[in-house]
């Protein structure tokens, strides 16, 4: 039988390792794709046997190097799950963001998505499979960093797209929008503002951030069985952040029930 292939794009990063991880359990191979080879393989080798877990280079806003990747996939077995992951914003607010880092951003978060799709849609048709994309709650609302949030609300969009021309292959599609994860970047902030979690957690509702295994099995479950007939949604993962802050409603109703 054809082995089932699980596509991680920024494996390399605390949450594609995550994903990686998590898909193991339902797929034969896992390929680790991120731009930076030597740390795609660290997160192979960390993961399990070769065989299992592939790191594979690849710049997900090139079309040859996406076409070339999608290659090495297909020659594992047929992908069966395609994880849109990679992503970085650069500029925090329109007054600091240039036409280059725009055009980036949208590249890099919105292109590459449609890329890697394109590349594989042949495979999944064949596995009746699935497509998650990590978006953001920055697609949702307004939390800065304006060209990867633009970017993040077009991959929502995106994902809408495909599943309504595709679902007749049986392709489902799906987002994810994390809140704050507690990742190597944020871990960065935190050196240079050891409350910055802190005060992060006071506008989440279960009073904490998201942990990278908290994206992996939202991953899981919308790539899994139990979400078959679940397609064309943005699933939040972010502590209750989309929901409300508890802080405004304290203010607005005067209720120290919040």
């Amino acid at each position: 039988m054809t082995k089932s292939v699980a596509i991680v794009t920024g494996a390399a990063g605390d949450i594609g390792r995550a994903i990686a991880a998590r898909l193991a359990g339902d797929h034969d191979v896992v390929l680790l794709v991120d731009i930076d080879l030597a740390a795609a393989e660290k997160a192979a080798s960390a993961l399990g046997p070769a065989d299992r877990f592939v790191a594979v280079a690849c710049d997900v806003t090139d079309a040859g190097s996406v076409a070339e990747m999608a290659g090495r996939a297909a020659a594992l077995g047929t992908v069966a799950t395609l994880v849109n992951n990679a992503g970085a914003a650069r500029a925090v607010s329109l007054h600091d963001t240039t036409p280059e880092i725009w055009r980036m951003d949208n590249a890099l978060n919105l292109e590459a998505a449609f890329l890697c799709f394109r590349a594989v849609e042949d495979m999944l048709k064949a596995s009746r499979g699935s497509v998650i994309n990590i978006a953001s709650v920055n697609g949702m609302n307004v939390f800065g960093h304006p060209a990867y949030s633009a970017a993040k609300a077009g991959l929502l969009h995106l994902t809408k797209l495909i599943a309504v021309e595709y679902g007749k292959f049986g392709i489902r599609s799906n987002a994810i929008a994390p809140g704050t994860v507690r990742t190597q970047a944020w871990e960065a902030r935190a050196a240079a503002n050891p409350n910055v979690f802190e005060e992060a957690r006071r506008w989440y509702p279960l009073q904490r951030v998201v942990d990278p295994k908290d994206v992996a099995n939202a991953v899981g479950f919308l790539a899994g069985p139990l979400a078959s007939a679940i397609t064309g949604v943005c699933l939040p993962v972010d502590c209750g952040l989309t929901a409300g802050q508890a802080e405004l409603a304290r203010t607005f109703s005067q209720s120290e029930h919040y």
